[in-house]
């Protein structure tokens, strides 16, 4: 089943910390796993217009369209391999690159 929730990247903060909490929140090895799902995901339900999206409060997935994170932030994500984490508690995220 596909969903599909509008999500308004602007009334978020973009850090450089979301990454290394979540590293030391969950280890190494399930962080991995995580990004992998991610990966998966983007691969078999994405396209080259969608990123994945990795929920650090819950480990949760979803895709998000990389058009309208550039138009809400001027965050381009053009590039292959890139993950979104984002916390949605603290509305802050980080774009991470090929993990």
């Amino acid at each position: 089943m596909k969903n599909f929730r509008p999500f308004d990247f602007s009334s978020y903060d973009v850090v450089n910390y979301l990454l290394p909490q979540f590293i030391e929140r969950l280890g190494v090895v399930k962080s991995k796993y995580a990004f992998n799902q991610a990966f998966d995901m983007q691969r078999m339900n994405g396209n080259e217009s969608t990123l994945p999206v990795l929920l650090t409060e819950t480990c949760g997935l979803a895709l998000a369209s990389s058009d309208s994170l550039y138009s809400q932030t001027g965050i381009l994500c053009s590039q292959k391999d890139l993950i979104l984490l984002v916390s949605i508690k603290n509305r802050i995220f980080q774009v991470i690159h090929g993990i």
